[in-house]
């Protein structure tokens, strides 16, 4: 995949070829998000769009354009491909769920750090976009020393079990990578979006070294700047090397492979129907990665907008001949 970054826009004229590949460019962007029925702010759509963008007023007036040959929708500030007031009023109630559980997703992002060999914390899944659906969880990547991934994951795994019991709610541990392999291995859309929306709430260093590794994703969306870590607090973290240095040698090698593999076989028997290909992608399982989507989201996202966007381009060819 070409990583460079895309060529600055100069101001399009109307039915140009440049007009027209960013014109795409925009529904692609609308079509990406309608797979969550979530509107966009024009900002947003210039956030991201895939080409470097100087004339926001540009891409505003394209926006007009679309509207009036019945390619989107307008309600106020938002766009969308349909229903957009309908969706407009739930994603202004999902912000304001989102405000509500932050400071929630702060205490527990705090806990997780707080856990022997973790080395960074971030939000992501939806609440890292600004919204939560009303059963929506909160969910958190995870970075950690090299050689002791599934240590941590274990141990934070069983606290949810034991002391949030099972709740997935506030606490939803879905991905984790060690610090000497920091680059996210899927590069799409969907993998570029998460990676530039994720808010590092801890581990100053490790999550700039984080998104200097996966510079792809903002080579994709060059107008995201790159996130600032918050650095929460945990404290003198006494108790926290105390646990890494008793685990440090061979007793925490052991405890490490032998957590990997229990975990990989518990999950053999629970998604057994899946094929090769689909548990590779979404239950990635080695010794510096966990990934676990069972539900292999992923793919269905890039389903759903491939096949939005075969159906934009359809409409939109016939204006463009």
């Amino acid at each position: 995949m070409d990583s460079r970054p895309a060529p600055p826009l100069s101001p399009p004229e109307r039915g140009t070829p440049e007009d027209r590949s960013v014109e795409l460019a925009v529904l692609r962007v609308l079509g990406y998000f309608d797979v969550f029925s979530h509107p966009l702010r024009s900002d947003e759509i210039i956030r991201y769009l895939s080409q470097l963008t100087k004339d926001p007023s540009r891409i505003i007036a394209l926006l007009g354009g679309l509207q009036e040959r019945g390619l989107i929708e307008r309600s106020g500030a938002y766009w969308a491909l349909k229903q957009v007031e309908e969706r407009t009023d739930r994603r202004l109630e999902s912000e304001r769920r989102a405000r509500s559980r932050m400071p929630k997703a702060t205490v527990m992002a705090r806990r997780i750090a707080c856990f022997p060999f973790v080395r960074a914390v971030f939000i992501s899944g939806s609440l890292s976009k600004g919204v939560l659906a009303e059963d929506g969880d909160i969910d958190f990547f995870v970075v950690t020393t090299p050689g002791r991934l599934w240590v941590a994951r274990t141990l934070l795994i069983l606290y949810k079990k034991i002391f949030l019991l099972n709740s997935r709610r506030d606490f939803c541990l879905n991905y984790f990578l060690d610090s000497e392999h920091l680059e996210v291995e899927d590069r799409n859309r969907f993998t570029a979006t998460e990676v530039v929306t994720l808010i590092p709430m801890y581990g100053n260093g490790t999550t700039e070294a984080f998104f200097a590794r996966n510079a792809w994703a903002f080579h994709m969306y060059p107008n995201v700047p790159r996130p600032r870590s918050r650095e929460i607090s945990i404290g003198s973290g006494r108790f926290k090397r105390r646990l890494e240095l008793l685990m440090n040698g061979r007793l925490g090698a052991m405890l490490d492979q032998g957590a990997m593999n229990l975990t990989w076989r518990f999950w053999k028997r629970k998604f057994g129907h899946l094929d090769a290909r689909t548990f590779e992608l979404a239950l990635r399982t080695r010794t510096y990665v966990s990934k676990h989507h069972p539900r292999n989201f992923q793919e269905r996202v890039l389903d759903g907008f491939h096949a939005r966007m075969a159906e934009l381009e359809e409409r939109v060819a016939p204006s463009r001949s």
